[in-house]
């Protein structure tokens, strides 16, 4: 999977409203990060969700999951691979997982791959790679 460089952000002027400037403000407080960064975010993750109803964000860092399913869309993704596309035995082992649930999930992770392959690469280290990561582990070899 070749790797492309993020665009350049584009200079945006904006003025909010009281309420949102409190939110935002109080977000920044709370985080530690600055006002553009927090709008930034809240942009993307309220176009993502209107592209994508039922798709929310969760977590630091943020990760888009599907609502009702208890399970981020990488996840959905990962457990779709495993069962080989076969998606009447995803949901018969994982009950949750609605048809609605697996359609969302593709859909996303089809129109924004590079998010989740990211995620998925992240999630399959190697053991060592893990425990250089995490001495502390334990693992029995």
């Amino acid at each position: 999977m070749r790797s492309r460089q993020p665009p350049k952000s584009q200079s945006f002027s904006i003025r909010l409203g009281e309420q949102a400037d409190l939110l935002v403000r109080e977000e920044g407080r709370r985080s530690g990060r600055s006002r553009s960064v927090i709008v930034e975010e809240l942009a993307e993750e309220a176009a993502k969700t209107r592209l994508f109803p039922g798709i929310a964000f969760r977590d630091a860092p943020r990760r888009a999951w599907a609502i009702g399913s208890g399970l981020d869309v990488w996840e959905i993704i990962d457990l779709l691979r495993s069962y080989d596309g076969d998606e009447d035995a995803l949901r018969v082992s994982h009950p949750l997982v609605t048809e609605r649930h697996l359609q969302l999930a593709r859909a996303y992770a089809h129109r924004f791959p590079e998010e989740i392959e990211t995620i998925l690469e992240e999630q399959r280290r190697s053991l060592p790679e893990l425990l250089d990561l995490y001495p502390f582990l334990q693992a029995d070899t």
